[in-house]
């Protein structure tokens, strides 16, 4: 097995506790990306991709939650959820350098 596929079942047998932890850390994650994404701006550039990004990404994750969907799909949007707003945080913290 894979690592995905270790960290798929692992988030399948403890579903209910992965749920609010997931939650937490993409909600903590995805605010550090919004307050990255402000901080970059000025009056004259505001980065309203960024920021519409990271607030569709993190809010589409609470909503497959609580449409009580799939654990494969909870756990494929949880990534992807994570990794875009570790992109924007990489590339605004780069970006105030």
């Amino acid at each position: 097995m894979n690592f995905y596929q270790k960290s798929l079942n692992d988030f399948r047998e403890n579903f209910i506790l992965y749920i609010p932890l997931s939650i937490i850390l993409q909600s903590c994650i995805g605010s550090i990306a919004a307050m990255f994404v402000l901080m970059n701006s000025t009056a004259e550039s505001f980065n309203f991709i960024q920021l519409t990004l990271c607030v569709v990404f993190s809010m589409g994750y609470n909503a497959v939650i609580f449409a009580q969907l799939k654990s494969r799909l909870i756990f494929n949007t949880l990534i992807v959820t994570l990794l875009v707003n570790i992109v924007l945080i990489v590339i605004n913290v780069i970006q105030l350098s």
